[in-house]
């Protein structure tokens, strides 16, 4: 039932799930220990973050001078541009957003330069880069903060320019958002539809935020001139459903060895501050949290686990002591539409193997480049797939039988006769089997 969690949220784009304190610190020691210096003297920018709510913030801050950070900018999206529809308190009328139900924090409230007119229509930015208090270091109580003359959307020409200013993006996004946010990150937003329609569509008058906390927007032709360089290099780490691996929009840096998976969430799932109805067991609820499974964190930031080679058998011994059934005593099966062996589970990924293998998406949280090449994909194929299925029938579990052309959706296997009691695939007299989402991957072989 978890992730009815995240698709209850990302149906209604409510998807704003803030992060715990201890799940950052546990993420960013990992590249901490591997690399010491690898926030020092960076510029590091976290979006769709609001800190009187968020920890990234509170944890950067708290943690400027020990990582010898440049400077910290975070940025909040305004809370009259949220989708927040399905809440149960809050009206719509005529598609405009009735904010009367949002309250200002206490610190926003006591803050000179509070607007009542602005709080709720404008995002916010908070700087970092220096002791404004004089107490001899610089923490959390040193940011400064401004009104936005825009909502705060990532995808905004103000919030474009810090983009290119920083050279570190940390966050945890929207995950409706996610195939946006990356690309935004990466630089091909320009490409996207969307963000094009939201750039037409937004009329930022007087220029940018004024005050002390404009800085962050004052480029020199030097740093404009180092932008473009910046968005090719950025580093980033964020938070996205396990499944977006497979998106065409992600996969290819994947495959590229532009992006992987970070250190990750303890078996896989978390637990987020959130307001919204958890539908975890009881043993796994927990009071003003949700509990999300199949979350991971994407990086271009180097960590010790991704260089950790997989212990494995030969594919003899797998076939003789595999904890696994299917291929104890039984082998490996040949995909009938990929020339690719089936490996169900990773650690039965067999040692001596020199083909392509299919294997399960979760084998990114175990992979080593120097161990292994990703060759490929269900939906990036090149040179794998063997054969393209006519029509089918699909046979499910109940006897229901429909015309379908899904088994072409992935890798299948050909039975040796037609099931029972679970769904199979029939051309003529012929049944098949479809796997779930593989990638595909070769062992590397010193040269």
């Amino acid at each position: 039932m978890a992730n009815k969690n995240l698709s209850n949220a990302k149906n209604a784009k409510n998807d704003e799930f803030y992060t715990q304190l201890n799940d950052i610190q546990a993420e960013v020691n990992a590249y901490i220990d591997y690399d010491p210096d690898v926030f020092r003297g960076k510029t590091v920018l976290l979006p769709c973050d609001d800190p009187e709510w968020s920890n990234f913030t509170r944890f950067f801050a708290q943690n400027f001078e020990r990582f010898g950070l440049k400077k910290l900018i975070s940025t909040s999206y305004a809370a009259a541009s949220k989708n927040i529809s399905a809440t149960k308190d809050i009206k719509s009328r005529k598609g405009k957003k009735d904010v009367s139900w949002y309250q200002p924090t206490l610190f926003e409230k006591e803050s000179p330069q509070y607007d009542e007119e602005k709080t709720a229509v404008r995002g916010k930015i908070f700087v970092l880069d220096h002791d404004t208090n004089k107490n001899g270091k610089i923490d959390f109580k040193d940011l400064e903060w401004e009104y936005l003359e825009g909502d705060g959307d990532f995808r905004s020409e103000e919030v474009c320019k810090l983009r290119d200013e920083a050279d570190m993006i940390v966050t945890n996004p929207p995950f409706s958002l996610f195939r946006e946010f990356l690309a935004w990150i990466v630089g091909d937003d320009g490409k996207d539809v969307l963000t094009q329609r939201r750039r037409g569509a937004e009329s930022v008058k007087g220029g940018l935020a004024t005050s002390a906390v404009a800085k962050a927007f004052a480029f020199t032709k030097a740093t404009a001139d180092e932008s473009a360089d910046k968005k090719s290099t950025k580093k980033f780490l964020i938070i996205g459903n396990q499944n977006a691996i497979t998106y065409k929009e992600v996969f290819p840096l994947i495959k590229a060895n532009k992006m992987w998976l970070g250190k990750g969430f303890k078996g896989g799932a978390a637990h987020f501050i959130s307001k919204y109805t958890d539908y975890a067991t009881a043993g796994d609820h927990r009071a003003g949290m949700i509990r999300v499974s199949g979350v991971v964190w994407f990086t271009n930031l180097e960590h010790g686990r991704r260089h950790q080679p997989l212990r494995l058998m030969t594919i003899a011994d797998n076939i003789k002591f595999s904890k696994h059934k299917e291929v104890r005593g039984k082998g490996y099966q040949k995909y009938d539409n990929y020339d690719a062996i089936e490996v169900p589970f990773t650690d039965a990924i067999p040692g001596d193997y020199d083909g392509v293998m299919g294997v399960p998406v979760s084998f990114l949280d175990k992979y080593c480049p120097e161990q292994f090449e990703i060759v490929g994909s269900e939906k990036q194929n090149e040179g794998i797939r063997t054969k393209i299925y006519p029509e089918q029938i699909q046979v499910e579990a109940s006897g229901k039988r429909s015309r379908v052309t899904k088994l072409n959706d992935g890798a299948a296997i050909l039975l040796p006769e037609a099931p029972s009691g679970v769904t199979y695939y029939q051309i003529d007299d012929a049944a098949y089997a479809q796997v779930y989402k593989r990638i595909f991957i070769r062992a590397r072989r010193p040269k």
